[in-house]
C-alpha cells in the first residue's frame, strides 16, 4: 500500500447462515455499600446493586428467560419491546 492510498473499508461478514446472538447487561446503580456484585448467567450479566436490589433483578431476569423459554422463544428472536415488558412485569419495583 502506497502512502497516499486509503485501506479498503471493512465489510462486516455476512449474517447468513448466522445465528444472531442478544444478551442482557444491567447496571443497577445506588449507593455503594462497599461490596462487588457481579451475576452472569449464559444470557445475562448483572453488576451492582445493594444485596437486597440485585437479588430482586437476578430474580426477575432468571423470570423473563424463563418466560420466554416456555413461549418456545429465544431472547434474539424477541421484539426488544416485550423483552422490556416481561422485565417490567418480573423485576418487583421498590
Amino acid at each position: 500500500m502506497k502512502d497516499n492510498d486509503t485501506p479498503a473499508p471493512r465489510r462486516r461478514a455476512s449474517s447468513s447462515g448466522r445465528k444472531r446472538r442478544a444478551y442482557l447487561l444491567g447496571l443497577i446503580i445506588e449507593k455503594d455499600d462497599g461490596h462487588k456484585r457481579i451475576t452472569r448467567a449464559e444470557q445475562f450479566t448483572l453488576v451492582g446493586g445493594s444485596e437486597a436490589s440485585h437479588e430482586a433483578v437476578t430474580e426477575g431476569v432468571t423470570k423473563t428467560c424463563e418466560d420466554l423459554k416456555r413461549k418456545g422463544r429465544e431472547l434474539e428472536e424477541t421484539d426488544p419491546r416485550e423483552v422490556r415488558e416481561l422485565l417490567q412485569k418480573n423485576i418487583p419495583k421498590r
